[in-house]
């Protein structure tokens, strides 16, 4: 057994630990009541943007358009949403697990535009291709910062260096539900079973041409999906770290219970022996 000293300076020690997850616990339940209003506020936008693209790309019949048709290069890039620190739970590596384990990819055949330290460093550590970003836009998403890591992709995208885009990011659900995510953003696509339900409406037509519209309209509907992951992610982000804080913290209260009751024992079982030496003693002298 453990000595009362080992056993009260292991019971300080995780007191302190305990201290600053609750204090990260509270950073991070303010952080999230922010992000998850700002996620609420884009989250309208974000879904009637996509419903809106796949609802016209469902009238448009068989139109030849670049972000119609996938590009010649074998390239896949793929936007990673991860965060800049640690201590999220499985926020980060949920999301490292949904491009490494996917079944359908070929590692040389990917490039990560990986936003967030703690994916990039992930991706390097697997050997993938990874394209410097700016990290410091997960802190603090702007529909700006959305539309030139658009532009940078849809400039390659045209250019023929990749293939296919796709966005991987954690969806915000609720406070304790986050759900790691695999959206396929280029080139735009409809399920069969959309086109078949939507097969009786009549074919759009475009003022100005269908064309024209498409390169308006893609690029918008690229960036709005951007800037609505990145939302969604800085909630679910700091929504995990809550969590992972609060489950730290009532770790550590077990943990200060139980070497409270070894302190206890440890203590008895000393002031036990001492009498039992002075009995022994005194029966000695007498």
């Amino acid at each position: 057994m453990a000595s009362m000293r080992d056993i009260k300076r292991r019971k300080s020690s995780i007191q302190g630990t305990q201290q600053i997850t609750k204090a990260m616990k509270l950073v991070s339940t303010v952080k999230l009541q922010r992000a998850r209003a700002n996620a609420e506020r884009s989250k309208e936008y974000f879904t009637c943007m996509y419903d809106t693209v796949n609802s016209i790309l469902k009238r448009v019949g068989h139109i030849e358009h670049k972000f119609l048709t996938r590009g010649n290069s074998d390239k896949k890039a793929v936007i990673a949403i991860t965060s800049n620190r640690g201590l999220a739970g499985g926020y980060n590596s949920n999301v490292v697990k949904l491009i490494t384990r996917n079944p359908d990819w070929k590692k040389e055949d990917l490039c990560i535009y990986s936003l967030g330290n703690k994916g990039r460093e992930a991706f390097l550590r697997y050997g993938y291709e990874v394209k410097d970003c700016d990290n410091e836009i997960v802190e603090n998403p702007s529909y700006s910062d959305a539309m030139q890591l658009s532009s940078e992709l849809l400039k390659a995208y045209a250019e023929g260096e990749i293939g296919e885009i796709y966005l991987a990011y954690t969806a915000f659900k609720n406070t304790v539900s986050h759900i790691p995510t695999l959206l396929k953003l280029l080139p735009v696509e409809v399920s069969a079973e959309e086109e078949k339900s939507e097969g009786a409406k009549a074919i759009m037509n475009f003022e100005p041409e269908d064309a024209d519209t498409l390169d308006l309209i893609i690029p918008k509907y690229v960036t709005s999906l951007i800037y609505g992951a990145l939302m969604e992610s800085a909630a679910s982000e700091n929504g995990a770290r809550m969590q992972a804080m609060d489950n730290a913290t009532s770790n550590a209260e077990e943990m200060i219970s139980d070497l409270a009751l070894k302190y206890n024992r440890a203590r008895q079982g000393s002031i036990t022996q001492e009498l039992t030496e002075i009995i022994a003693g005194a029966e000695a002298l007498g």
